[in-house]
């Protein structure tokens, strides 16, 4: 059988997926000689009440959201250059999976989202955290249009941070923000 690149790593994070979600997690290891960004998202580690709000419609100029809750599950893997989260949206009808990596050489995380829905994995959006703040960037598409996606995570509280998620059809110029997720941790 014929595995495209694509493929194989999409079975391999789904592999490194279930198997950080159905066992106890690793010990961190000794990271004094740790890689630049390996303890990025440290903060998200452990079990949240997630609420999120999500914009109804898009591309129209909406301020119309609409909210709903969800748990998250983070698990910290390979001494902390990878990281997975399991998100339950009980009221929406489907989980969602990110798969997080690190590329040492380079310094950029990329993430990776699986829905339960559809059962795909996304190309990743590509970034890294600077005082604070993580942006991830990547072409998309939404429907046929073609488009940035960006996620911003903002540490602020340890216990308490935010995520969203923006896209643009303008190369970047102007965002729309669109899904948005305030964390607490349980």
């Amino acid at each position: 059988m014929f595995m495209t690149r694509r493929t194989a790593m999409a079975s391999g994070l789904l592999c490194l997926a279930a198997t950080t979600l159905t066992t106890k997690a690793s010990p961190m290891t000794d990271t004094t000689d740790a890689p630049a960004g390996v303890h990025d998202f440290d903060f998200l580690m452990g079990r949240w009440k997630v609420w999120n709000r999500r914009l109804r419609e898009r591309w129209v100029g909406s301020t119309d959201w609409y909210e709903f809750p969800g748990t998250c599950d983070t698990r910290l893997m390979l001494g902390g250059v990878a990281n997975v989260d399991e998100l339950v949206l009980p009221t929406l009808g489907f989980s969602g999976m990110t798969v997080r990596t690190l590329d040492v050489e380079k310094g950029l995380w990329s993430i990776y989202w699986i829905n339960s829905k559809i059962g795909v994995v996304t190309e990743p959006v590509v970034g890294k955290f600077v005082n604070g703040i993580g942006t991830f960037i990547a072409p998309d598409k939404d429907g046929k249009r073609d488009i940035l996606c960006r996620f911003v995570w903002t540490i602020g509280d340890q216990d308490r941070p935010h995520w969203e998620q923006a896209f643009s059809d303008d190369g970047g110029a102007t965002w729309e923000t669109n899904w948005v997720n305030d964390f607490e941790r349980i």
